[in-house]
Formats: C-alpha cells, sequence, structure tokens
C-alpha cells in the first residue's frame, strides 16, 4: 500500500536547531508560535475559535531512520521505540497539544509549542478532555520521571 501525505501548513517557532528544543509542550510553557495554514483549507478554521487547546499532526521532517531501542531524553535506560516518543521512527510523525491564542486569516497563533520552526503540519484536531483522557491510566517507565518532561530539552541524539 501506498500512503501519501501532504502538508496542510507550516509551523513557526523559536526553536531553529534540534539541540536545546523542548521535548514535550510541558518543557515548553508560554512559548509562543504559529501556524501558517495553506490559503485553501482556511475555511477548515470554521468554529475552530470556539476550542481552547489543539492536537497537532506533524511530520519529523529533519528526522531520518530510526532504531527499535532509543535511549529516551528523559531517561537513562534504552527503551523500545514504540515505548518513547522519539522523533526518529518508521512513520515520523508527531503529536503535540497546545493553546489557540487566535486565529487571524490563515494564521493561527499557538502557545506551548515544542517543534521545529518550519515543521510541516499534517492536520489539526481540537482537544476535548472528556474525549482524549483516558481513565485510570498506567505510564510506564516514565511514572517516576514527569518532573523531567517541564525541563527536558533535545540534544542530538535523534538527529
Amino acid at each position: 500500500m501506498d500512503l501519501t501525505l501532504s502538508p496542510i501548513g507550516i509551523i513557526r517557532t523559536p526553536f531553529a536547531e534540534i539541540k536545546g528544543t523542548p521535548v514535550q509542550p510541558s518543557a515548553s510553557r508560554g512559548t509562543i508560535g504559529r501556524i501558517e495554514l495553506n490559503e485553501d483549507l482556511v475555511a477548515g478554521l470554521s468554529d475552530l475559535d470556539g476550542f481552547s487547546h489543539l492536537i497537532l499532526i506533524y511530520h519529523f521532517d529533519r528526522s531520518s531512520g530510526y532504531n527499535l531501542e532509543v535511549l529516551p531524553f528523559m531517561d537513562t535506560q534504552p527503551r523500545g521505540l514504540f515505548a518513547t516518543r522519539a522523533p526518529k521512527r518508521p512513520n515520523p510523525i508527531g503529536l503535540s497539544v497546545v493553546k489557540l491564542l487566535r486565529i487571524e486569516g490563515s494564521v493561527l497563533h499557538i502557545e506551548n509549542i515544542d517543534v521545529l520552526d518550519g515543521t510541516p503540519l499534517l492536520d489539526i484536531k481540537p482537544y476535548v478532555p472528556q474525549l482524549d483522557q483516558a481513565p485510570e491510566v498506567r505510564i510506564g517507565w516514565m511514572t517516576d520521571k514527569l518532573d523531567l518532561a517541564a525541563v527536558a530539552t533535545a540534544d542530538e541524539r535523534f538527529k
């Protein structure tokens, strides 16, 4: 099966290099960015301004190849790739929940963004806590690592 995806826009952020970029939105609180949506898709933004948060799905375009065992940014022990959020994946797709500040034409102003400037955006979905949160969650090896999520930044291990 062949799969083709086309970016619907570009994510703009203050992060020009992988090294030092926050690895989760929680480490990027207050960081302002914007989405420059393709002009032909602006009609799809109708009613989106009623949501405070968005789920962004994007392409890790500066990531190539992958290993099935990786050393996560927030750990010192190698882990299975699918038990991490590492950017080097068989399908290099990222996901972030951001705060929507406002929409001006084809530009969405956002906050708490944790991706590199110029990242291709694949999709936008509204974040709805009652639909997106799961009850009785286990978080595996990350249980004692959550304090690091608020401060962790990337180095070049997944370049």
